[in-house]
């Protein structure tokens, strides 16, 4: 078996594949086939990280971002799970992204409440954690879930004591300047007069949160917020981990999909992987992670698979506040969908994007979309 290769090797093969194009015809075929990644076998698994796009979006100061680091990693025959990890702590940590970790937009209360899972395919393990407060790394607090307990989720007080007691370090505040003033402006809007009844309070509160997105406060894909990243190697072993800070503004308490297995996260690595943004409770519901991973098993394609769960989120959903103009979802849902042999797609409710490291280096490709236009109109 080839070697893995390295991140010089990993270089120089994107600038030889960019190179091809100018060569004359006759030497195309023999360019391509010295360029090609020593870690792939040939007839194995294609070595793929993908990502929701904030996976090759922020550095943190670095040189790489998720994707990229993922994959430098995982070719170089480190643990998936932890190549995975170490690529989605350069988001956790990166105070630009207020999705995820440390500058995540907080809850309704100026609380940062962060979530996360992860799974290992080969060691058939998980663990998660779920509101827990103070660190900035969940998806590492679930790891040590996973291998230090028989547990798959801890929540609240219990799992900041567990990561207290693992050496992590457990801070007062994980708002940022910029998180805090946007929780600012939305209390503002909000809640001018103090308190409105249940009913007119939950519709102002959505409200002031797309007033904020229409005008540019928030990304569209924070408002929901979270990252899934999902990579084989070249050896077949399939892992994936999901992070989050949550909705924006969410119910001290709440938890949505990300922390949950078979809804923002599942791993089979006999078949693959699938993960998900967007709408947590539109996700849990079908648990779209675990029957797209089951699709596949029955031999669909993961773009197919991926489309599947979604139309299943536009049948269930029927709730007039949920549906826009056009009677269809008001929301997104993004999955993030990779076969145990390399082949991968992002589906979504509406266009976005995903983002992908192999062989040719790290990129941004478009999603499939299930509906033309935007979940707004």
């Amino acid at each position: 078996m080839s070697s893995p290769i390295g991140r010089r090797s990993f270089l120089k093969t994107g600038l030889a594949a960019g190179a091809v194009a100018a060569l004359p015809a006759g030497t195309e075929r023999a360019v391509q086939a010295a360029a090609q990644a020593p870690a792939i076998r040939k007839g194995g698994p294609r070595p793929v990280v993908i990502a929701s796009a904030n996976g090759h979006r922020f550095k943190n100061g670095g040189t790489l971002t998720c994707v990229a680091q993922a994959f430098d990693l995982m070719v170089k025959d480190t643990d998936v799970l932890h190549a995975l990890i170490t690529g989605v702590n350069i988001v956790e940590l990166d105070p630009e992204d207020d999705s995820v970790g440390y500058g995540g937009l907080p809850n309704a209360e100026g609380v940062v409440q962060l979530d996360s899972c992860c799974m290992h395919g080969p060691r058939k393990r998980a663990g998660g954690v779920a509101c827990l407060e103070g660190v900035r790394t969940p998806s590492k607090v679930a790891r040590a879930v996973m291998q230090h307990t028989d547990h798959h989720l801890l929540v609240g007080q219990g799992a900041q004591d567990f990561a207290r007691r693992m050496g992590f370090t457990v801070e007062v505040d994980l708002n940022t300047e910029h998180s805090r003033k946007l929780w600012l402006e939305w209390k503002r809007r909000v809640d001018p007069e103090h308190w409105l009844d249940p009913d007119k309070r939950a519709d102002a509160g959505f409200r002031a949160g797309m007033e904020m997105v229409r005008e540019g406060l928030i990304d569209s894909e924070h408002y929901y917020g979270t990252i899934n990243c999902n990579g084989v190697n070249a050896k077949g072993e399939v892992c994936g981990v999901t992070t989050t800070s949550g909705l924006a503004w969410k119910i001290p308490g709440r938890v949505g999909d990300s922390p949950i297995l078979g809804a923002g996260l599942y791993v089979d690595n006999a078949v693959g992987a699938a993960g998900s943004t967007g709408r947590g409770e539109a996700n849990l519901y079908g648990l779209s992670s675990f029957l797209i991973v089951e699709l596949m098993r029955r031999g669909m394609k993961p773009k197919d698979a991926g489309m599947e769960a979604l139309r299943r989120i536009q049948a269930a959903t029927v709730e007039k506040r949920l549906l826009n103009a056009r009677g269809l979802p008001n929301f997104g849902v993004s999955f993030y969908v990779l076969g145990a042999d390399g082949e991968h797609a992002g589906v979504s409710m509406y266009a976005s994007t995903y983002a992908v490291c192999d062989e040719q280096g790290p990129r941004i490709l478009p999603t499939e979309a299930l509906f033309p236009g935007k979940a707004g109109e």
